[in-house]
C-alpha cells in the first residue's frame, strides 16, 4: 500500500469526490482495440461504421462520430458486437463538447462491466468511474458499493481506500469509517511508513463531532506516536482538555496537571501558556511553581519583560513564599500527621520548586497515611518521578490512577513517557 500524502488527503477533506473521470480509451487504446478487431466477430453492418467511429474518435470529432456511434449500436446483435458499440459510446461520451456529462456515461460503462469480452482490469476501471459518478451524485451507498466492487476487481489507486472513508463517515457510519481508516493508518505504521498529518486530524475531529471521545483519544495516540512533536502535543492536550469545551471537563487542578506535562516536555508555546499556567498554580496556593513557570518563560523569550501580568504575579509569588518562610518545619510536621493532607500540599510544594527526591518521598507518606485523593496523589508522584527520570516507577504509579477523568490524564502522562515531545 503506498503511503497516504496531503494530496491523497483533499480526497477527505473535498465536500464530494473530485477524482476527474478519465477517458477509459484515449487515441493509444483505440489502436489496441483495432488490433483486438481481428479477433472480435463482427457483421458487416458493424464493422464499417465501428472503424470509422474510431477514426472520428481518434480526431475528437465528436459530430463525425455520433451518427456512426448510433449506427454501430443499432446493429449490434452479438456479445462482440454490443462491446464495441459501448466502448465507442463510452468515448463519445468522454470527448464531447464541455466535457462529459455524467448521466450520459452510466449506460455504456454499465453495459461494459457486464460484458463477457471486457477485460477484468478493464471492467475494475469501468467499475471504479461508475464510483466516482454516484458519489459525484451524492449516492453514498452506490459509490460504495462500485468502489468496493472494483478493489475486488483488483483496482488499485491510493485514493480509493481514502474515498471509502470518507463516504462511510459522510453517510453517517464514523465508526465503520474510523475502523477502515485505522486498519490502513495501523498497517502503514507497523511498515515503517507515515501517513499524513492530516488524516490523523481528519479522523481525530470526525470523532470529536460524532462524540465518540474514546475513538478520537485512540487517534490522537496514534498522532502522538507517528509526530510527537512539541506543537502536537500541545494542540493535542489543549483540545482535549484545556481549553473551553474541550473534550474532557476538566477543574484547574486537573488542567494544571496537563500543564505540567506542557512544561516538561518543553512544549508551553507562548506568553498565555506561560502566564495562565503560573496564575492557576498560584491560585492553588503554590506560589514556587508560579515563580519558577514564569522564570522559565522569561528565560525562553516567551514572556516579556515588560510584561505588566507577569510581573505583577512575579511579585505577588515572592511575596507569598516570603511569608511561607522555610519549608522544613512543615515537612516535618507533615511526617508526623495523622493522615497525608499535609504530606500532600506540601509535595505538591517541593513538586512546583523542582525538588523531586522531597516530592516523591512526601506523596507517599501521604498514600500510606491515607485520608487524600489517591488518584491526585499517584498523578503527582508519577509526575515528580518522571521528572526525576524514574521512568518505571513514574508508569507505575500513574497505572494506579482509577476514575475519570483522573485516569485520562495518567494515560497522558504514559503516553508522554513511551513517545515525548519533539523539536
Amino acid at each position: 500500500m503506498k503511503t497516504l500524502s496531503n494530496a491523497v488527503m483533499a480526497v477527505l477533506l473535498a465536500g464530494g469526490a473530485t477524482v476527474a473521470l478519465s477517458q477509459p480509451a484515449t487515441a493509444q487504446k483505440q489502436k489496441k482495440e483495432e488490433q483486438k478487431g481481428d479477433q472480435l466477430k463482427l457483421s458487416n453492418e458493424v464493422r464499417g461504421p465501428a472503424a470509422q467511429a474510431q477514426t472520428a474518435l481518434a480526431a475528437k470529432d465528436a459530430a463525425t462520430a455520433a451518427p456512426l456511434v448510433a449506427a454501430v449500436e443499432a446493429a449490434a446483435k452479438s456479445d462482440d458486437e454490443k462491446y464495441i458499440a459501448a466502448a465507442l459510446r463510452l468515448n463519445l461520451e468522454v470527448i464531447q463538447p464541455g466535457g462529459p456529462n455524467n448521466a450520459n456515461l452510466v449506460a455504456p460503462l454499465d453495459a461494459l462491466i457486464a460484458s463477457p469480452r471486457t477485460a477484468q482490469a478493464d471492467k475494475a476501471k469501468y467499475t471504479y468511474q461508475r464510483g466516482v459518478i454516484a458519489a459525484n451524485a451524492k449516492d453514498a451507498a452506490g459509490a460504495m458499493r462500485f468502489f468496493e466492487q472494483a478493489q475486488q476487481l483488483g483496482y488499485n489507486d491510493p485514493n480509493l481506500p481514502l474515498q471509502l472513508v470518507k463516504l462511510k463517515m459522510d453517510s453517517g457510519d464514523i465508526a465503520g469509517g474510523s475502523a477502515a481508516l485505522a486498519k490502513m493508518v495501523d498497517e502503514q505504521m507497523a511498515a515503517g511508513q507515515k501517513p499524513s498529518e492530516d488524516i490523523f486530524r481528519y479522523a481525530i475531529a470526525r470523532n470529536n463531532t460524532a462524540k465518540n471521545p474514546t475513538e478520537a483519544r485512540a487517534w490522537m495516540r496514534r498522532y502522538l506516536t507517528a509526530y510527537p512533536t512539541a506543537k502536537n502535543w500541545r494542540d493535542m492536550l489543549v483540545f482535549w482538555g484545556i481549553q473551553p469545551q474541550s473534550m474532557a471537563t476538566l477543574d484547574k487542578s486537573q488542567k494544571v496537571d496537563l500543564y505540567r506535562l506542557l512544561r516538561s516536555g518543553k512544549a508551553l508555546a507562548d506568553q498565555y501558556d506561560y502566564e495562565i499556567y503560573a496564575q492557576w498554580t498560584f491560585d492553588q496556593g503554590l506560589p514556587w511553581e508560579s515563580k519558577a513557570v514564569l522564570t522559565e518563560g522569561k528565560a525562553a523569550g516567551k514572556i516579556p519583560a515588560s510584561s505588566p501580568d507577569a510581573g505583577s504575579l512575579l511579585a505577588a509569588a515572592n511575596k507569598s513564599i516570603s511569608n511561607e518562610g522555610s519549608m522544613a518545619a512543615v515537612e516535618a510536621r507533615a511526617m508526623k500527621a495523622a493522615d497525608g493532607k499535609l504530606a500532600a500540599s506540601t509535595a505538591d510544594a517541593y513538586l512546583g520548586s523542582g525538588e523531586y527526591a522531597k516530592a516523591i518521598a512526601l506523596y507517599r507518606a501521604a498514600l500510606q497515611k491515607g485520608g487524600v485523593d489517591a488518584n491526585a496523589v499517584n498523578t503527582r508522584l508519577g509526575i515528580a518521578l518522571t521528572n526525576s527520570g524514574d521512568k518505571a516507577a513514574a508508569k507505575t504509579a500513574f497505572q494506579a490512577v482509577t476514575g475519570t477523568p483522573r485516569a485520562d490524564i495518567a494515560g497522558w502522562w504514559i503516553d508522554f513517557l513511551d513517545h515525548p515531545p519533539v523539536a
